[in-house]
């Protein structure tokens, strides 16, 4: 693994604590030469006698944030923000589809960066009339 060179920096540098453990090294001698904390060095052998070498050399999967909005809502403010604002307005702004997608139920609740950012993977500026496809209002 040390040698091979495919594994992330920081597996590497943790099998390399290990080997250096291994090798009767005391956890301050280690981090001297790793450039690491002596509590570094401590916690992965730790973590390597009581939960093995994969543990001590791999981070558990962290739990992500969920996304705000799921496909089929994301694809309903799409649709409403290519059709016309409502009365009374003249074009769509992230705050008045924020407040529309709640009101129309497409969503529980959302809020303005979640559309800016939605609006933005689309290459939607509806505040800007001639980049939004409109449905047809005859």
């Amino acid at each position: 693994m040390l040698t091979k060179g495919r594994e992330s920096a920081r597996v590497l540098r943790r099998a390399s604590i290990l080997r250096q453990l291994d090798h009767g090294q005391k956890a301050a001698q280690v981090a001297a030469n790793l450039g690491v904390a002596s509590k570094t060095v401590r916690a992965i052998g730790r973590r390597y006698e009581e939960e093995g070498l994969e543990s001590a050399l791999y981070e558990k999967s962290r739990p992500g944030k969920h996304r705000a909005l799921d496909i089929g809502q994301s694809q309903r403010i799409i649709a409403m923000v290519c059709g016309p604002p409502p009365r009374g307005w003249a074009r769509w702004s992230v705050r008045l589809i924020a407040t529309e997608a709640v009101k129309r139920k497409l969503a529980a609740q959302v809020g303005r960066e979640t559309i800016r950012i939605l609006l933005q993977s689309h290459e939607l500026k509806p505040w800007r009339e001639k980049n939004v496809v409109h449905r047809g209002t005859e």
